[in-house]
């Protein structure tokens, strides 16, 4: 249970992959409030990528811009200019005009309050003048101002009457409940046409509120074709990315400026709303679906920067200095946008925007039916793509190099910033950003730092198990590209080198202990440099004895020819330090290499506790029998056939004989390596003479034999390889071998 629950809870690339996506679907599901803000900020920039969208010639704008205060007066104007406005709109054939502007208070222009005082003098003096009570008459007629532009949006019948909405009680607590019960009326009809609830919850869904509307004033109200709200709410971070298609007061839900302007554009089609237990199920105008939130808050998709949409100073209207058709059947908003009287908002697209175009962008919007969506389904395919982002990266980083993986995370990063790119101005879909890439920043990026430190814990107990048996160099190499090295078992193709000092024991009798330390440490410093030079694993000290491995840990294509190398070159460093420890009157000193290769199991070996690297099998074992054999032949450095195969030209080697060694039933043809380079003429004849007795004796030809080992050895008295079968051939003559001989040497001891 114990080892279950640590393999469990053991991390590796996948496992704290995993538990990053966990992690950033927790937050997608909680949604910090910085993560959102965030969101909102790459969904500002999806629009400057996009760059500004031609909107429809439905909608332009009549504004109170600076240079019709400085034709008209300062702002607020008389209502008698409203009214030439309305009249000259009307002239024009402007299907549709909305006020983004409310007229709460009478017109404080009105000189009415002064003709009334004269005609009630008038009356108190019993004056009876006829002409002068036409006077007064018109006068009175003429000083009414809001009368003057009731009668002219009464005439117009197409002006649709904005006011807004308060939110709080804090910006109302001054007022009685008549005025506000009076102001609510004076904003009806601006109600939705059919509000449908599909449950009882529905009644009570909280959608956004207000407590009481500042109203135009009543005869104005009375008479425009219909009014609605022009609030606009802004996210957290000041910027106004949604509109709200429904407010509710007082238990009636309202309509806003937008919706009642395209209503009576359209020619009044039913404004209806349906009303779920979770909130706004839908929002039509007529055949229009209009996609909202809960709340029935619509997305709104901008245009572009500010005057996207065709801008009409008033004062050019009302002077006829703008095209006869420039307004002809078409939807006109009224408002300011003269510095110090606008509504100053920010958009995606500028931090100073008119929040008369936002009106603007609503209407074109549902014109066009090109909906900004975040549909629900969405939420399964931002799931979707932060766990296959989490997966994709957990597999593939850890198996792959850093650069690999780093273009592995570019391309995800790239395909789905395509993806988003693309529904956003395609399709009008916006996609999540924030929390995959997240994932996408946070598992690369994990999973990097945990492969960093790994990998440095690795290379530590990497430095720290073969320092000792290879060569820096080897073990920088190995720390470059761990995934040369495989710890633990395996079966490679290797060479495997055993040395010897002969005669070790009788050497060590005549030295000191002291003497005896160095003596060894010299000689072993001297050996393991050459191992190392080529390259070689240091495997073991066995007392005087040394075996090294060529071909592991790292891979080596020539791993015999270094193992060869090594031996030639232990040779000469041997002839030198002998003739130092002559000097030094030490006896003589001299070894036995043999060197096999093949198939070897290499890797750690040993317990849990404590373990070597080191190499096993049948094929070191012979290395081992070999080093041995040097004492029967009179030789320094035996190979196998299995070596002097993967030796190319450049060694010098002769045949000595096929063995059959203890413990194996496979003879083995076995060679002496007497050199490096290319043989003199009179080695080369040596060789000749020697293989060719080698050749007679095979055959049984003894006198042959005999003939060709003499010739030999005149060359080279001394060599006992060519002496040994001179002796063999003497006494097979004497004792001829059974009719079954082999020509194999079988050896009884190691």
């Amino acid at each position: 249970m114990k080892i279950w629950l640590k393999r469990l809870f053991k991390i590796n690339a996948f496992r704290l992959a995993t538990l990053i996506t966990i992690i950033c679907i927790i937050l997608y599901f909680l949604k910090p409030s910085f993560l959102e803000l965030m969101e909102l900020k790459v969904f500002d920039l999806r629009f400057i990528s996009r760059g500004n969208k031609k909107p429809g010639n439905e909608v332009v704008i009549a504004t109170i811009d600076e240079k019709s205060l400085d034709e008209l007066g300062r702002w607020p104007w008389p209502r008698t200019v409203i009214a030439r406005l309305v009249d000259k709109l009307h002239s024009c054939q402007v299907k549709t005009i909305g006020f983004d502007i409310v007229f709460p208070e009478p017109d404080e222009n009105s000189t009415l309050r002064g003709v009334l005082a004269v005609k009630k003098k008038v009356k108190e003096f019993d004056i009876n003048n006829p002409q002068f009570t036409r006077f007064l008459a018109s006068m009175e007629k003429g000083a009414d101002t809001d009368r003057l532009l009731t009668d002219c949006i009464k005439r117009s019948q197409n002006v649709v009457l904005g006011y807004f909405f308060h939110t709080t009680q804090e910006e109302v607590k001054s007022l009685q409940k008549d005025i506000l019960e009076k102001r609510i009326n004076d904003i009806l009809p601006s109600e939705y046409t059919m509000v449908k609830f599909l449950s009882k919850e529905a009644r009570t869904v909280p959608l956004i509120k207000a407590v009481a509307a500042e109203s135009n004033i009543s005869q104005l109200s009375s008479a425009a074709s219909s009014s609605g709200y022009f609030n606009i709410f802004t996210d957290d971070d000041g910027t106004v990315r949604w509109i709200p298609l429904v407010i509710r007061c007082q238990d009636s839900y309202f309509a806003p400026l937008s919706l009642q302007v395209l209503k009576h554009y359209l020619d009044s089609p039913p404004l209806s709303i349906r009303i779920a237990d979770f909130g706004v199920e839908s929002i039509r105008l007529g055949d229009i679906t209009i996609p909202t939130d809960e709340q029935g808050r619509m997305l709104i998709n901008y245009r572009g920067y500010p005057r996207t949409f065709p801008f009409y100073s008033i004062t050019d209207i009302l002077h006829d200095r703008i095209p006869k058709d420039a307004l002809k059947d078409k939807i006109v908003l009224v408002g300011a946008t003269a510095i110090g009287i606008y509504d100053i908002r920010i958009t995606p697209f500028a931090g100073s925007f008119p929040g008369l175009e936002i009106h603007a962008n609503v209407i074109d919007n549902i014109l066009r039916g090109d909906f900004l969506m975040r549909p629900a389904w969405l939420k399964v395919f931002d799931l979707i793509a932060i766990l296959l982002i989490g997966i994709i990266l957990g597999v593939f980083i850890p198996r792959v190099k850093a650069l690999t993986g780093l273009i592995v995370s570019f391309s995800l990063l790239t395909v789905y910033l395509f993806v988003d790119r693309y529904l956003f101005q395609n399709l009008n879909v916006w996609l999540s950003i924030v929390y995959p890439l997240i994932n996408l920043f946070t598992v690369y990026t994990g999973i990097t730092v945990y492969r960093y430190v790994t990998e440095e814990r690795e290379k530590k107990k990497i430095k720290g198990a073969f320092q000792q048996y290879v060569t820096e160099a080897v073990v920088d190499e190995m720390l470059k590209n761990p995934d040369k090295l495989k710890l633990g078992g395996e079966k490679k193709e290797l060479t495997v080198l055993f040395s010897d000092i002969r005669g070790f024991t009788t050497i060590s009798e005549k030295m000191s202990p002291e003497g005896l330390v160095k003596f060894l440490n010299e000689y072993l410093t001297v050996m393991t440099d050459i191992v190392f030079k080529y390259n070689g694993l240091l495997d073991k000290y066995m007392g005087d004895a040394i075996m090294a491995v060529f071909g592991a840990p790292l891979d080596q294509k020539d791993h015999a020819l270094k193992a060869c190398l090594t031996a030639l070159e232990m040779m000469e460093e041997l002839k030198k330090l002998r003739d130092k420890w002559e000097k030094q009157g030490m006896p003589a000193v001299n070894i036995g290499i043999g060197i096999n290769s093949g198939p070897m199991v290499v890797g750690n070996m040993g317990s849990e506790r404590r373990f070597d690297y080191t190499v096993m099998g049948d094929n070191v074992n012979l290395g081992s029998r070999l080093e041995g054999l040097n004492k029967q032949y009179g030789t320094n450095i035996i190979v196998s056939e299995f070596t002097t195969n993967q030796i190319s030209d450049g060694l010098i080697v002769r045949e000595l004989d096929l063995v059959r060694v203890k413990g194996k039933d496979q003879a083995v043809n076995i060679f002496e390596l007497m050199g490096r380079g290319e043989p003199t003429s009179q080695l080369s004849t040596f060789l000749e003479q020697y293989h060719e007795g080698i050749k007679a004796y095979r055959l049984r030809e003894w006198d042959k034999a005999i003939d060709e080992l003499e010739k030999a050895l005149k060359l080279f008295p001394q060599d006992h390889p060519a002496r040994m079968y001179m002796d063999r051939c003497l006494e097979f003559k004497k004792n001829p071998p059974c009719e079954g001989w082999d020509c194999v040497c079988t050896l009884t001891t190691k």
